[in-house]
């Protein structure tokens, strides 16, 4: 192994210590952790690139604690739970590319309808501008796509607090809407 790897609690194997060692795991097995998720994950080329950079990227915040012998193994199970939550980002997402350059019929067909979404969205807006600056900070967390668990990692509380703020927000916004 290399001199520059670092030693790691409980003994057991080496982790990439230095930018340097990531970039040699990156240009050993880049190829081989693409096609492990690609294999693992059924979704369009571009987000499983997407997937395995943020693991990559991660792989450099977290290379003290991960061993070299399991990085790659690391790296797709990251990539693919990476994968997973974009999908599903990308379920709750409209797509500007498909309105720009869809066909007309589909575009004007949809039109009336993104413009009730439009001012239904805004009033939700305006709605969570009257709500106590937690629950409304919770709502913008989930609205951007993170789970109970990132969100209570992001703020410090615990899940079951996010789950009671978030019931407590919806509901007066559900009041305060008519919804």
């Amino acid at each position: 192994m290399r001199g520059s790897m670092v030693r790691t609690a409980g003994g057991g194997g080496a982790a990439p210590g230095t930018l340097e060692d990531v970039g040699e795991l990156y240009a050993q097995h880049a190829a081989s952790v693409r096609r492990r998720v690609g294999a693992g994950v059924r979704a369009p080329d571009p987000l499983i690139e997407d997937a395995c950079q943020i693991a990559w990227s991660r792989l450099v915040h977290h290379r003290t604690r991960v061993h070299r012998e399991t990085a790659t193994s690391w790296l797709v199970r990251t990539a693919i739970h990476e994968a997973l939550r974009l999908i599903r980002r990308g379920g709750r997402e409209l797509s500007l590319d498909e309105l720009v350059d869809g066909n007309s019929e589909a575009q004007g067909s949809r039109t009336p309808q993104l413009l009730d979404e439009l001012v239904e969205q805004r009033a939700v807006l305006d709605a969570i501008r009257i709500l106590p600056e937690r629950q409304g900070r919770l709502l913008w967390l989930q609205a951007l796509g993170f789970t109970y668990a990132e969100i209570a990692g992001e703020t410090g509380d615990t899940t079951r607090t996010v789950e009671r703020q978030l019931a407590r927000g919806r509901r007066r916004l559900a009041r305060e809407t008519g919804r």
